[in-house]
């Protein structure tokens, strides 16, 4: 009977521990469930990212993990980490530093229908290794009081001897102006576009220092008369808490070269899924929802940046910039042509 007794307390006591393991592991399953992640690299520093970040969040129950760095520095330490890597998406800004880490195998080629029909063709890689999520146009600055814009044409017509000491740009260390030169290489050719550089250090009114922002204020300062920088600078300078930037924003006007041929020229942010990518469905749906119309817009309306999403209209801001023809050369031929545009910048001499 002190037999059966025990055999009867032992099966209980069993059964109790095996129901017991059985709710930790769905207790383990349950937490699981709800710590599902995505681990974002990003060189994008904007607020309004994070916002986008935690819209997505609300919406999925995904959490994003953001390591946020410079470019080179995200790109250095994904091939450091290698296959132990956490990052899941790669965001940077302009396509010649997506193409490098393309090149340096760190991307990975995604199927999405959404991405490849939503995004212009001209605007993702070839291989489906990245996908650009804003748009940004190269543009020339000119002040209002000096410069009539029907004296202004294409970017070629900058090494006209009328320019000569009145243009101001940045260093071509400098990756949008890196692009700016591949997009030229790509167009013109080689020769062209070495004559081009030549050209417009012969015509520039200091050496290239500073950001774009720089490049305006120089301008309005009168140390030229024309800057070459990227559109968004120019909304967020109008749209800044500081009195002064705003001030500077409004003595320059903005042209879009080459209208009358093949388009001023266009880069972008973007974002790619990581080759190593421990959550590689939910980088995906990460970055189908950063062109959602919902992201699309704030990016447009915090960022001053043209949305990809055909069906997002700019924020007013650059709405009142009228529209343009874009140059629709493949963004791929940025990273293509890029060492070739250091080469020639070098050898022009442009600093």
């Amino acid at each position: 009977m002190k037999k059966i007794l025990f055999a009867v307390a032992t099966l209980s006591l069993l059964v109790a521990c095996g129901n017991e393991s059985k709710k930790k592991d769905t207790s383990s399953e349950q937490k699981a469930a709800k710590e599902q992640v995505v681990n974002v690299y990003t060189h994008r520093h904007y607020e309004p990212d994070q916002n986008i970040f935690k819209m997505f969040e609300e919406k999925t129950g995904i959490r994003v993990k953001v390591m946020n760095a410079s470019a080179d520095e995200l790109i250095q330490k994904m091939k450091m980490e290698g296959k132990q890597s956490p990052a899941d998406v790669l965001i940077t800004v302009d396509a010649g530093r997506l193409s490098r880490a393309k090149d340096e195998g760190l991307l990975q080629s995604i199927q999405s229908d959404i991405l490849e029909n939503a995004i212009p063709s001209y605007l993702q890689d070839v291989d489906n290794q990245w996908f650009g999520l804003t748009k940004r146009a190269r543009i020339i600055a000119y002040a209002k009081d000096r410069v009539k814009p029907e004296d202004l044409s294409t970017y070629e017509d900058l090494v006209n001897n009328k320019w000569k000491g009145k243009i101001l740009v940045r260093s071509s260390s400098n990756i949008y102006n890196q692009s700016l030169m591949a997009s030229i290489i790509a167009n013109n050719g080689q020769a062209a576009a070495k004559e081009w550089a030549e050209g417009i250090v012969a015509n520039l009114a200091r050496s290239p220092k500073g950001s774009d922002r720089d490049q305006v204020k120089a301008v309005v300062a009168g140390e030229g008369d024309i800057a070459i920088v990227n559109s968004y600078y120019i909304g967020k300078m109008l749209n800044s808490p500081d009195a002064e930037e705003v001030n500077t924003a409004k003595k320059i006007g903005l042209f879009f070269p080459n209208q009358k041929d093949r388009g001023t020229h266009i880069n972008v942010s973007g974002a790619g899924v990581a080759k190593y990518a421990p959550n590689k469905e939910n980088a995906i749906l990460f970055i189908e929802y950063l062109i959602s119309e919902e992201a699309q817009q704030v990016f447009t309306d915090a960022n001053y940046e043209y949305p990809v999403l055909e069906s997002v209209a700019p924020v007013t801001d650059i709405k009142a910039w009228g529209d343009f023809k874009e140059d629709t050369l493949g963004l791929n031929k940025l990273g293509e042509f890029n060492k070739k545009a250091v080469l020639i910048f070098d050898a022009a001499g442009w600093k």
